[in-house]
């Protein structure tokens, strides 16, 4: 998530994740009134990152038969993977600490939705954490987590530092696309890519046009779709498409609205819902959806509620879940459901816990793990609840080790869910992982 020439922060410094990146000054399409409380500038340092160890090399392989495919998305990247089913978790569910990341990294910056993944689980069962704000600076350095030794070891360092608002999308060659973002001095065009079989990164072609806040979604086709985000303060509709063939980006149909810190979730059909984020002077609780097929976005049924911060995930069933966020200063724990053969929300749950910057989580049987974020105030959260689509309620998890909010959630291949990073007070960020066990 990103802040160049103007960054923006959350409620206190904490606001700088979960409105999406929405100034005080926004209204919502459903008329709410915004919060006028001052989005704390946060400081870019120029500073190089401190140097890191030699490249490390994802896993080869991993073994199909404990697969989770909700670990990954679009699901038709690893082809023939059968779901974990529910009774196959070993007991001792709940939260416990793993390794630390060998650096600090805050990268939620001006996002704290889930569209806009800092972690990448790669085909070998690793995750991969790409740059972000450090102690020495804005970050080119990357590291990977090892869920087999449960640390986190460096890899090779990318060819640009990135601060907050790059995109890591999962290609379907196992690589990993790098694009955008800012390097504290100007937003970024530029993009790369990781070869976990070689841990180094190398340039690829660059973006149509510089993005921060944008939302990148692997297709089923294998391409890779960039839509809307802001540069500077201006807002953007436009989107454009990443070829791996090809290593270039190409323009595609804009999107209906300018959308900066919206979500992009892929659909079992093959289209893309993007929902919500702000146009710049409102909220919003528009959605529509991007055909590949054409090229083309088109409106479909608005959410029930405008929405920042919010998380989206897209069930089992085709369905998308949409939970929590914040409009102007009321944190929701409202949630609603977007069914694809409808064209429309309804609403479900809620919530036990209005939250925002949170994260929500597909996890074996088809539930949802919905952890941490900001409650009331600035409070920051260390409880979780779990969404069972098939009552349409959520129920208590237990608590994480230690409260979260702008940090990052990414299903395993065993079905264990690791939790890494984020802000735990007004003004810090801790380097703390650890993982839920269903």
């Amino acid at each position: 998530m990103v802040l160049r020439a103007v960054l923006f922060g959350l409620a206190g410094l904490i606001f700088a994740g979960a409105t999406a990146g929405c100034s005080g000054n926004l209204t919502t399409e459903s008329t709410v009134a915004p919060s006028t409380g001052a989005a704390s500038t946060a400081a870019v340092s120029s500073m190089a990152p401190t140097a890191v160890g030699p490249a490390v090399v994802d896993p080869a392989s991993v073994n199909p038969a404990s697969a989770n495919p909700a670990a990954v998305a679009p699901a038709s990247l690893i082809p023939s993977v059968a779901p974990i089913p529910a009774t196959s978790i070993k007991p001792g569910s709940g939260f416990s600490p793993t390794g630390s990341m060998t650096v600090l990294r805050e990268f939620q910056g001006d996002r704290a939705d889930t569209a806009q993944p800092a972690a990448t689980l790669l085909s070998g069962g690793s995750v991969l954490i790409a740059g972000g704000a450090g102690s020495s600076g804005i970050l080119a350095s990357a590291e990977l987590y090892d869920p087999t030794a449960g640390a986190f070891v460096p890899t090779g360092s990318m060819e640009t530092r990135r601060s907050y608002g790059h995109t890591a999308t999962l290609l379907s060659d196992g690589r990993v696309l790098i694009a955008g973002g800012d390097d504290g001095s100007a937003y970024l065009a530029s993009a790369e890519l990781y070869d976990p079989k070689t841990g180094t990164f190398s340039p690829t072609g660059s973006m149509t046009t510089p993005r921060t806040g944008d939302a990148a979604t692997a297709l089923s086709d294998g391409r890779v779709l960039i839509t809307g985000g802001s540069v500077g303060s201006a807002r953007l509709a436009t989107a454009e498409l990443y070829d791996p063939k090809t290593g270039t980006f190409s323009p595609t149909g804009s999107m209906t609205r300018a959308r900066y810190g919206h979500t992009a979730t892929l659909l079992s059909d093959g289209r893309v819902l993007i929902a919500g984020g702000d146009d710049g002077s409102a909220y919003l609780a528009s959605a529509e959806l991007y055909d590949p097929k054409t090229g083309v976005f088109s409106p479909t049924g608005s959410m029930t509620t405008a929405r920042a911060g919010y998380a989206a995930t897209a069930l089992s069933d085709g369905r998308v879940l949409i939970t929590g966020g914040t409009v102007a200063s009321a944190r929701l724990a409202s949630a609603e459901l977007y069914d694809p053969k409808t064209g429309s929300f309804r609403p479900t749950g809620p919530m036990a816990t209005a939250r925002y910057g949170h994260t929500a989580t597909l996890i074996a049987g088809g539930r949802v793990l919905i952890t941490g974020g900001w409650g009331a105030g600035t409070a920051i959260l260390a409880s979780a609840e779990l969404y069972d689509p098939g009552s349409g309620t959520f129920s208590a998890a237990g608590s994480m080790t230690t409260p979260r909010a702008g940090h990052q959630a990414t299903a395993l291949f065993d079905g264990r869910v690791l939790l890494v990073g984020g802000q735990n007070s007004a003004s810090g960020f801790v380097r703390s992982a650890e993982l839920y066990r269903p």
